[in-house]
């Protein structure tokens, strides 16, 4: 998008204002211009720059002209008054003006509302841009009020209203939670306007519809698009003050909490073109390299709107003036089990940022905050402990606790003297270092206190803290904000998910640079290479080496840890030699600082490469699996055979070369998996003469898979 996005945007734009044929023909020629422009129009659904352009040449205005027919000759003036706009949007939407686009202009009005920058206008400040915006969220509202209402009786299924329901229920949510505050307040006060009269009897059917769909042991398509509109129709009604209090006394988040339980255990899963189905497209499933993962909301649409709900109603108990009695009566609804599994789902890459999002800010109103993960634990079981720590933090009564400067220099640096963070280590330095470690002391004025230190040290090392007392939260939320910690901010405050935002991740490999350099007191070195020319900036060094931290190393590997407490001569050694190439050491030393092992290239970059080039990255996985299980690293192992294996079968001229190797390591059950890739070509290697340079056993396990190879092609055709 940076490097085309005014050009896309602009012949999109473009094709959106052909609007010359009639809706019947459009729908007849599904590759015309105006639909092939609105498919294109979707790449809203990412932020960045192009919103601005989108805004820029007008989309406001050419949605709403997709919408309602001749609109802009019946809207010559401005300042019209909502009942005149009432009346417009009505009357142009029994039309049914391009209706098979509708899909595709909720969509995109959602998107281009839901990514709006804050604290900027839309509409070049020029009331027709003003009056635009104002008729689509009227017509977003009518449409979306009509839809809930159909959605609400469960026996009425009309087909051929089905495609708009969930876009146009989907949009004004968006609407309603944007960040721009025209765009919220506007929204929820139309809402609230065409609700006057049937809101009530809409809401406790839609509450009664989705208590009774939610208790079904089995889903229908049907079943599944019901849940979804009624979910995200009580979702928007919770915005509304006049609809909180029935909504709650109602039972409605023991109704979602089911929902979001039985998405959780697998009963029910509803991904977003089984409700929208103008995004089936061979596009929405994988294109070339990039393999989606259902964007930022994830690919089960149920549960992400589920938690959604869940959170808004959470938010409505706490502004009750019943408060806490009804908050805690809700509360009791979301069991232990629930609970725990919440905390799991946070720990998890299996899901996405937005459900992750959704789940940390529920879990806040349990007084958990926070985003942990399996990183954090490991390094969490280093805080409270005198080894390794270079720093103890002091407050004015005298209580200290000794911490980890590299830690606090990545997750929190404002904890640190400003000299530290802006000095780094010379070569003397970090020998001096080594030879005689001492502990600074830092002391801080009357103004820290000393248990929201403590908690506040509890998230640094393990992303995440637990604190019950109201007082307690006040204290962290001053100490957070002078640290400049946004994300445990926004949970202290509890401030809704911002749609987008990544979630939070608990990373140190910025240690690995300038932000930790002033605390490395190790150098780990690869095998000696063919590098010409190396040099460091921080020491002489001359093999290719890594400076790193042991508090860090020792935390992933119980061989490292014994290594660095036993005592022996290597224990006190500034240089730990591990017999693996520079380009397998920058990996492993990722993972010791990510918990992530980067994967191999893939897709057209792997198909594209030379067989010399796909063993370079290959090999480096072989070397870390020989290492993963000499240092009894299981997850670096488990890490390395996955890239093998999605790897490994792309080339018979790789399987020979990864069997040597895994051979010469002792790695027997990669031998095994090659010699079976190899087995279909046993005579035609041995014909050729390329296994004379194998060693007899070697040539004795491809024979073995061949022939096994061959029994069970004969007992296939017995």
């Amino acid at each position: 998008m940076d490097l085309c996005g005014e050009a896309l945007v602009d012949a999109i734009i473009c094709g959106m204002r052909e609007t010359g044929p009639c809706s019947k023909k459009i729908e007849s020629n599904y590759g015309s211009v105006l639909v092939e422009a609105c498919k294109l129009a979707l790449v809203t659904r990412w932020a960045g720059d192009h919103h601005i352009r989108f805004w820029k040449q007008g989309i406001d205005r050419v949605l709403l002209s997709l919408l309602i027919e001749n609109i802009h000759d019946q809207s010559t003036e401005f300042a019209l008054s909502l009942e005149k706009q009432i009346s417009m949007v009505k009357e142009g939407l029994k039309v049914n003006y391009h209706v098979g686009l509708r899909s595709y202009v909720w969509d995109i009005l959602g998107w281009l509302t839901i990514h709006f920058v804050e604290n900027s206008n839309p509409y070049n400040y020029t009331h027709e841009s003003e009056l635009h915006i104002n008729l689509l969220i009227l017509c977003a509202c009518f449409t979306f009020v009509e839809a809930i209402e159909k959605w609400c009786r469960i026996c009425q299924n009309d087909v051929d209203d089905n495609f708009q329901s969930e876009p146009v229920s989907r949009a004004v949510l968006m609407m309603i939670y944007s960040p721009c505050n025209y765009i919220s307040s506007h929204a929820r006060f139309v809402l609230s306007d065409i609700l006057k009269v049937k809101g009530n009897p809409c809401l406790k059917n839609s509450l009664h519809t989705l208590d009774y769909i939610a208790s079904l042991k089995s889903y229908s398509s049907f079943d599944k698009l019901q849940l979804v509109i009624n979910l995200i129709g009580l979702t928007c009604l919770s915005s509304l003050p006049q609809y909180q209090r029935c909504i709650i006394e109602s039972k409605g988040i023991k109704a979602v909490v089911l929902l979001v339980q039985r998405c959780l255990s697998n009963d029910i899963r509803v991904e977003r073109p089984e409700v929208a189905p103008h995004l089936h497209t061979v596009f929405h499933k994988r294109s070339c390299c990039w393999i989606g993962k259902g964007g930022w909301e994830g690919s089960n649409s149920l549960l992400f709107y589920g938690l959604w709900g869940l959170a808004e109603f959470l938010h409505q108990c706490c502004l009750l003036p019943d408060n806490p009695q009804q908050f805690t009566r809700e509360v009791t609804n979301i069991n232990t089990e629930l609970v725990n599994k919440l905390h799991e789902i946070c720990s998890s890459n299996s899901f996405s940022p937005g459900v992750k999002w959704y789940v940390s800010y529920i879990l806040s109103y349990f007084g958990f905050y926070g985003f942990p993960n399996e990183f954090s634990k490991r390094i969490g079981k280093s805080l409270n402990k005198e080894e390794y720590a270079d720093l103890r933090l002091i407050v004015v009564n005298g209580d200290s606790v000794s911490v980890h400067g590299v830690i606090l220099a990545v997750r929190c640096p404002s904890l640190l003297p400003s000299e530290v963070l802006s000095s780094s280590k010379s070569s003397k330095e970090i020998t001096d270092h080594f030879v005689g470690e001492t502990v600074r002391e830092v002391r801080y004025s009357s103004h820290v206190d000393y248990e929201a230190l403590l908690l506040l040290l509890e998230y640094v090392y393990w992303g995440h803290l637990h604190a019950a007392e109201e007082e307690t939260v006040k204290k962290l939320k001053i100490l957070a904000k002078r640290c400049n910690l946004q994300p445990l901010l926004q949970l202290l405050c509890r401030q809704s998910p911002k749609w987008g935002a990544p979630f939070p991740s608990f990373n140190l490999t910025s240690s690995l640079d300038s932000a930790g350099s002033y605390f490395f007191d190790v150098i780990i070195e690869a095998k000696s290479n063919e590098f010409v020319g190396w040099t460091c900036n921080i020491c002489s060094h001359p093999v290719p080496h890594l400076h790193a931290h042991k508090v860090i190393l020792q935390s992933g590997c119980d061989y490292l840890q014994g290594l660095f407490r036993s005592g022996m001569q290597e224990s006190h050694s500034q240089v730990i030699k591990v017999d693996i190439s520079w380009e397998a050491l920058v990996k492993l030393v990722h993972w010791f600082y990510s918990d992530e092992l980067p994967n191999p290239p893939s897709g057209c970059l792997w198909v594209n490469m030379d067989d010399q080039e796909k063993l370079f990255h290959l090999q480096q996985y072989v070397e870390l699996c020989w290492l993963g299980e000499f240092w009894i690293l299981e997850s670096i192992q488990e890490a390395c055979w996955n890239a093998i294996m999605s790897c490994l079968g792309s080339s018979k001229q790789l399987s020979i070369k990864i069997i040597k190797m895994a051979y010469k390591l002792s790695l027997w059950k990669l031998v095994d998996i090659a010699a079976n890739l190899m087995a279909p070509s046993y005579r035609q290697l041995r014909d050729s003469g390329e296994l004379e340079e194998f060693d007899e056993a070697l040539v004795h396990f491809i024979y073995s898979a061949s022939i096994e190879l061959n029994h069970e092609g004969e007992k296939r055709f017995r």
